[in-house]
């Protein structure tokens, strides 16, 4: 993965980040040497959090499959959950 510097974000600002993103869907940005943050174009993000739902609801679906779940009103639920904390 490409990485901009966060000296090179003061001296060009987006421009550096548009530079990079136009040919990588993400960049990591250092601090003094050390990665910190990525950036990316929002559309990335969307379809990044869009994967980690459908992850989510495929592992929703087989924990329902297997029988790995519990149906119990709220207030079952919630003194539930109280006891295991």
């Amino acid at each position: 993965m490409p990485s901009l510097t966060a000296n090179d974000l003061k001296t060009k600002g987006v421009a550096a980040i548009e530079s990079v993103l136009a040919d990588h869907p993400e960049a990591i940005v250092s601090v003094r040497g050390k990665d910190r943050f990525v950036v990316m174009e929002i559309a990335q993000y969307h379809y990044l959090r869009e994967c980690e739902l459908d992850a989510a609801l495929a592992e929703t679906r087989s924990d329902v499959a297997a029988g790995r779940f519990v149906k119990e009103s709220a207030e079952a639920h919630v003194q539930r959950v109280k006891k295991s904390a």
